[in-house]
C-alpha cells in the first residue's frame, strides 16, 4: 500500500500491481454463483481486507458494504461471523444479497420444492399472458409467461409468508427469467434474439434449485452475527446507518451498467414494481431527481472538476451525469467517514474507465474525496482484473471484444483505504 501524502502531485499511473489483492487463497463457494451478476464482487477481496485490518491491529466486530450488490460480502463477513449490514439501492440486488447470507436446512428445502412443483403439476395453468404487463409481454412467448405465473404462484403458496425458505425459491425464480425470455444470451443490455428458442420453465426451475441445495450443502455453517441487507440508497437520509468498524465496497463506475435495465425482468415479476424505469432514481450519478448543473458542478473536487471540463466540449449530457456521478461519490466519502468508529478503515475497489477519449479518473476523484471527507490517511494499491486484460474494450452490446473500435475498458482497478 502507498500512502498518498501529496495528492496534487501524485501520479496514480505509477502505483505497481500488488499481488496480494489479485487471487485468493482459496476456492470461491458455490453461494456466490446461485444467481448471474455484472462485475461481481471477487470474494477474495473480503478475506483480503479482513487480513490487512488485522495487520494493521484493527479489531474487526461489524462491516458494511453501502453498495452491497448482491452480497460477496454480506456473505463472507457471515461466514468470519462478523455483524453486517448493508445497503442496495436494487431490489433485486438485495434479494440475492438476503437469501445468500444465511444456512437453509436441507429438509425444508426439499419439502417446500416438492410442494411447489406438486402444484405446479397438479393444478391448471390459467391464461394470464394477454391482461399481463406489456414489458413482459415483449420478453416471453406466450407458453413460457404463463408457466412461470403459475410457478409463482406455487412459491407464495407453498412456502411461509415473510420466510426466508420464500427468499430462496423466489431468488432461483428471478435466475431462470433470461433464459426462459427471449433476452439475448449473454448480452448487459435488453436486446431480443428472434431467433431464441427459450427454455422449458420448470425444468431450468429444478435445475436450478438443485445448483442453489448444493451451494448450501457445501457450507458447514455460517456465524451467528447478525446480517441486516436493506433496500435503499446510502445517501438518503431516510436510510439509517450503523457505526462500524470497516467498510468493505466496489462502487458503481461513472460510465457503469444501468442495472435497473439488467434487471427489469425480476423486477417486474417481484413486484418491485410496475414499470422499470422508476428504479433508476436514486442511484449514484442519477439524473432521474432535482440536480441543477450550473449550480452544482461547481462544488466538484479538482479533479471532478477538470474531468467534467473537458466533457463539455465532446459532450455535454455526458458532462452532465458525471459530474452528478462526481458529486454523489463526493458525498459518499462524507458519510462512510461518519459511519466509521474511531480508527476504523474504509475500503473501496473502483476503477477507470474512458468516454469519448477522455479518461474518466474514478479512482483518483474518489482518493480526493476521501480525504477531503477528513479521514486521516489514504492508501492506495492496484490490482489486475484478468477477464479484462485480453478484451480490454466493450462492444456495442456491451460485451468483453479484443476490437480496438469498442469502448476502452482498463484491465486494473484501484484499493483505496481511508484510515479515520
Amino acid at each position: 500500500m502507498i500512502t498518498i501524502t501529496n495528492f496534487g502531485k501524485f501520479d496514480f499511473e505509477s502505483v505497481p500491481i500488488d499481488p496480494f489483492w489479485n487471487t485468493g487463497a482459496e476456492k470461491e463457494f458455490k453461494m456466490h454463483r446461485i444467481h448471474a451478476y455484472p462485475a461481481k464482487f471477487p470474494a477474495f477481496i473480503t478475506t483480503k481486507a479482513l487480513e490487512y485490518a488485522k495487520q494493521q491491529d484493527l479489531t474487526v466486530t461489524t462491516i458494511a458494504d453501502i453498495f452491497c450488490g448482491c452480497g460477496t460480502t454480506a456473505f463472507e463477513a457471515k461466514r468470519n461471523n462478523i455483524f453486517f449490514w448493508g445497503c442496495d439501492i436494487n431490489p433485486v440486488a438485495t434479494l440475492i444479497a438476503k437469501t445468500k447470507s444465511r444456512k437453509y436446512q436441507k429438509g425444508r428445502l426439499e419439502k417446500y420444492l416438492k410442494a411447489i412443483l406438486n402444484y405446479f403439476n397438479s393444478t391448471p395453468v390459467i391464461d394470464l399472458y394477454y391482461s399481463a404487463n406489456e414489458r413482459l409481454r415483449y420478453w416471453y412467448k406466450r407458453k413460457q409467461f404463463n408457466d412461470l405465473a403459475h410457478l409463482k404462484t406455487g412459491i407464495f403458496r407453498e412456502t411461509p409468508n415473510g420466510s426466508a425458505y420464500r427468499l430462496f425459491f423466489l431468488c432461483a425464480f428471478s435466475n431462470i427469467l433470461k433464459s426462459t425470455s427471449v433476452w439475448l444470451t449473454k448480452s448487459i443490455k435488453p436486446q431480443v434474439d428472434p431467433k431464441k428458442k427459450p427454455v422449458n420453465v420448470i425444468a431450468t426451475f429444478k435445475e436450478q434449485c438443485r445448483l442453489m441445495f448444493a451451494a448450501n450443502d457445501e457450507i458447514e455453517g455460517l456465524g451467528d452475527a447478525v446480517s441486516e441487507v436493506v433496500t435503499g440508497s446510502f445517501l438518503c437520509s431516510d436510510t439509517p446507518i450503523p457505526q462500524v468498524d470497516m467498510i468493505i465496497t466496489s462502487p458503481p463506475y461513472v460510465t457503469s451498467y444501468e442495472y435497473a435495465d439488467l434487471h427489469q425482468l425480476s423486477s417486474l415479476w417481484l413486484d418491485f414494481t410496475a414499470d422499470f424505469r422508476k428504479l433508476r432514481e436514486g442511484a449514484i450519478g442519477s439524473l432521474y431527481h432535482e440536480y441543477n448543473f450550473k449550480r452544482d458542478w461547481k462544488r466538484l473536487n479538482n479533479t471532478g472538476n477538470r474531468i467534467v471540463s473537458l466533457l463539455l466540449d465532446r459532450h455535454k449530457s455526458k458532462a452532465r451525469s458525471v459530474a452528478k456521478y462526481f458529486l454523489d461519490m463526493q458525498k459518499v466519502a462524507e458519510r462512510s467517514f461518519k459511519m466509521l468508529n474511531q480508527n476504523g478503515l474504509a475500503l473501496f475497489v473502483i476503477g477507470n474507465t474512458e468516454y469519448k477519449k477522455v479518461r474518466i479518473d474514478n479512482a483518483k476523484h474518489l482518493a480526493e474525496s476521501l480525504m477531503s471527507a477528513g479521514f486521516s490517511e489514504v492508501l492506495t494499491t492496484k490490482r489486475k482484473i484478468s477477464k479484462k486484460i485480453l478484451t480490454p474494450y466493450r462492444d456495442e452490446l456491451g460485451k468483453f471484444s479484443s476490437d480496438a473500435s469498442g469502448r476502452k475498458v482498463y484491465s486494473e482497478e484501484f484499493i483505496l483505504i481511508g484510515r479515520k
